[in-house]
């Protein structure tokens, strides 16, 4: 007999995000498939209110494609995946951030790759998208600006992402929790660290470019440096933290503090790298002192 067609589940994480999020969904609508899979959009809410339940009740009725829509109450970024992951019917499942939005062949990319590679999985590239022209500086900077791989390269875990990734569905169903919710950011890091662990491999594929969406907020230094703070906070949750990196952040911060006024001479995009640097071994010091830097759930717009 021959097998049935593979059925991919989009899975979308929102939180307060509708423009975007609406973007998103209308690119999903237009994704090649030449006949090798199938696929359907799984929308899990982390707003309690439901603020995003009218954008996909609008676009699954002008839509041919199956759209499913949860929610998480609790606001907590891994416990709506994997609130996604329940919800997500058919044998792979793919991850896309709200604020990003994919090419047409995007889906078709990652599939061809993951079986030509033999592999559990494949990541894509995330480019930033300005809607409006940003500062000099924010371009210089490349804050958003993302690391590429040839096609087939196999990543190690610290390469691993899940605004833009296709998951074989048989990885999810080993744990009840497979992203872990004590982690407020990178558990999609600590997810490969452990697929890894087990044997699994993944690999980069150079085709599926999505774009995630940099909107004026995000520009703003109070943004920048809070993100920072708590990505040097939660490093510490991970296993591979120890004293070692506590040294490394101790004698990397006063080195960081003392070059701001050189940086700042030399241009805004220089002093706000040294800054972002600095904040990002500032919340591996608060966070080892068990001072939690940042309370907010998320730090995003």
């Amino acid at each position: 007999m021959m097998n049935p067609t593979p059925h991919i589940a989009v899975c979308i994480c929102t939180y307060k995000r509708l423009l975007f999020l609406k973007r998103l969904l209308d690119e999903l609508a237009a994704q090649e498939t030449r006949g090798l899979f199938t696929y359907s959009i799984v929308v899990a809410d982390n707003d309690r209110s439901e603020s995003a339940k009218a954008v996909v009740e609008d676009f699954a009725a002008r839509s041919e494609i199956p759209v499913k829509y949860c929610v998480e109450p609790r606001q907590n970024i891994a416990l709506t995946r994997n609130k996604a992951v329940e919800n997500a019917d058919g044998d792979f499942v793919a991850f896309i951030d709200d604020d990003e939005f994919p090419i047409k062949g995007w889906l078709l990319a990652l599939f061809t790759t993951c079986s030509d590679c033999d592999v559990d999985g494949a990541l894509g590239p995330v480019k930033p998208h300005f809607d409006e022209p940003p500062p000099k500086w924010v371009v210089q900077t490349k804050f958003y600006d993302r690391p590429t791989y040839p096609t087939g390269f196999i990543i190690d875990w610290r390469k691993g992402r899940t605004g833009n990734v296709l998951l074989k569905k048989r990885l999810f169903e080993t744990e009840a929790q497979p992203f872990r919710p004590e982690f407020r950011t990178g558990e999609d890091q600590d997810f490969f660290r452990r697929m890894i662990e087990q044997g699994h491999k993944f690999a980069w594929c150079n085709e599926a470019l999505a774009y995630e969406v940099v909107p004026p907020i995000r520009w703003k230094r109070t943004f920048l440096l809070r993100r920072a703070l708590l990505r040097g906070a939660v490093s510490r949750v991970h296993p591979t933290f120890g004293a070692l990196a506590i040294l490394k952040s101790a004698a990397a911060a006063p080195l960081y503090a003392a070059a701001l006024p050189i940086a700042l001479v030399m241009g805004q995009g220089h002093f706000m790298s040294c800054l972002v640097k600095l904040c990002d071994h500032l919340g591996v010091l608060l966070a080892s002192l068990g001072i939690n830097p940042i309370s907010d759930p998320y730090v995003t717009d």
